[in-house]
């Protein structure tokens, strides 16, 4: 009789997985800009990010921990960027409003978690999985979910500035493996990037889920993963690891 699939540890992506920004980039900033004075537009803030934010990954990968910068410094240089793009080029009235913005990012108030994060998580650990975070978040990530009330299901929390590997880096992967001693077809990862989680977890031998929500999908992305390896909610993933294992669905 052949032996059936069973999973037993469960590596989490967390922004825009597990939890979500309350408030878009754009607003956070344009309201900690206006208490210190300064006017600017949320939208113009928001598309300004988005540029700031892609060429400071592009110029100091990894939150610059190779240059010599510390997460810190890299948020505080992104912001300062950002508000230059914007059209705000005093840097040193933008100073203060980057040094909130970084405290403010680091407040579990500013997050929310995604609609069932909490049942998924308190299902999962009744059936004894195993789960950990893998996630390309900074330092402050850990203080985040304490406060959010999630670190509690986690055995462990990896981060791409604690470990120096961000995903795709299959050495992120191997750790979350080797401290979970687990081999990797009994390993699976949720998470919202076709490209760092779905494809990156699978590159390593592991099984996949990939966080679509409701918004239309990417054509390509949409082509490449099975329908049973989307989670249009979190609420999908216990049947998805139903139907991975080979199992009726639990009511």
């Amino acid at each position: 009789m052949a032996h059936r699939l069973q999973i037993r540890l469960l590596t989490w992506d967390v922004k825009d997985t597990l939890l979500r920004l309350r408030h878009p980039v754009g607003e956070e900033y344009a309201s900690k800009a206006r208490a210190h004075g300064l006017e600017v537009e949320a939208l113009a803030l928001g598309q300004a990010f988005g540029q700031a934010y892609r060429a400071q990954s592009h110029s100091f990968p990894n939150y610059g921990l190779s240059h010599g910068l510390t997460s810190r410094q890299w948020w505080l240089d992104v912001v300062l960027q950002t508000f230059h793009l914007a059209g705000i080029r005093d840097a040193q009235a933008v100073a203060p409003v980057a040094e909130q913005l970084y405290k403010d990012f680091s407040s579990p108030c500013t997050w929310q978690l995604l609609e069932g994060a909490e049942a998924t998580l308190n299902g999962c650990r009744e059936r004894g999985l195993r789960l950990a975070v893998v996630s390309n978040f900074d330092r402050r990530l850990e203080d985040i979910l304490v406060g959010l009330g999630l670190r509690q299901h986690f055995d462990f929390v990896l981060t791409s500035e604690a470990t120096g590997w961000p995903k795709p880096d299959p050495r992120i992967f191997h750790e979350a493996l080797r401290l979970a001693h687990v081999e990797p077809a009994l390993a699976a990862h949720i998470g919202d990037s076709y490209h760092r989680d779905y494809k990156g977890a699978q590159a390593v031998g592991m099984h996949s889920f990939l966080v679509v929500g409701p918004g239309p999908l990417d054509p390509a992305v949409k082509d490449s993963v099975p329908q049973e390896h989307m989670l249009p909610s979190l609420s999908h993933l216990l049947p998805a690891l139903d139907r991975l294992e080979g199992l009726p669905p639990q009511l």
